[in-house]
């Protein structure tokens, strides 16, 4: 049976994996939503202003939010359907991005509603990165006692009994 540890980790792959998919294809297409996309389009339209060194760089609105929307979209796919140390880069990759989002709607003043879905998407992209980079504990049946150089298993570990010192 898989670990709680485990479950969790690929429950919240899979959930930001969709959900970053989803929004990378509002930002490069309004298929999905008209609205949305058009939205889309305004808010990075509002970024570029407010950074104009982006525009300085040659970076317009219409290349920073297919940029930020490809971005998603590929590290969503890998986030939901590629295993191991690929879902982490994407992860990290995914939480830079949340950052510099958070960062556009506090330079161009937006209300906490404009932005609270990236700083709670960011806030999970942290604890899933956090849960994945934490070594897997062993069962206790499982661990070893290295005994001079020898390694044994160990049959129980027992909690040092209340007014003893354990003595190592």
């Amino acid at each position: 049976m898989a670990s709680p540890r485990t479950i969790t980790i690929v429950a919240l792959s899979v959930a930001l994996g969709l959900f970053f998919v989803f929004m990378g294809t509002i930002k490069l297409t309004p298929r999905l939503s008209r609205d949305a996309y058009n939205e889309m389009k305004r808010a990075y339209k509002s970024y570029v202003r407010a950074l104009p060194m982006l525009k300085k760089m040659g970076v317009s609105s219409i290349l920073l939010r297919k940029s930020i929307g490809a971005l998603e979209v590929a590290c969503g796919i890998v986030m939901t359907l590629v295993p191991g140390r690929p879902k982490d880069v994407a992860n990290f990759l995914l939480l830079l991005l949340v950052l510099a989002v958070l960062f556009f709607h506090q330079l161009v003043g937006d209300p906490l509603k404009r932005y609270a879905h990236a700083l709670v998407f960011g806030i999970l992209l942290t604890c899933r990165l956090l849960i994945a980079r934490q070594p897997e504990e062993q069962p206790p049946e499982k661990r070893m006692l290295s005994v001079n150089g020898d390694e044994q298993p160990l049959l129980h570990e027992a909690a040092p009994e209340k007014g003893k010192v354990k003595v190592s």
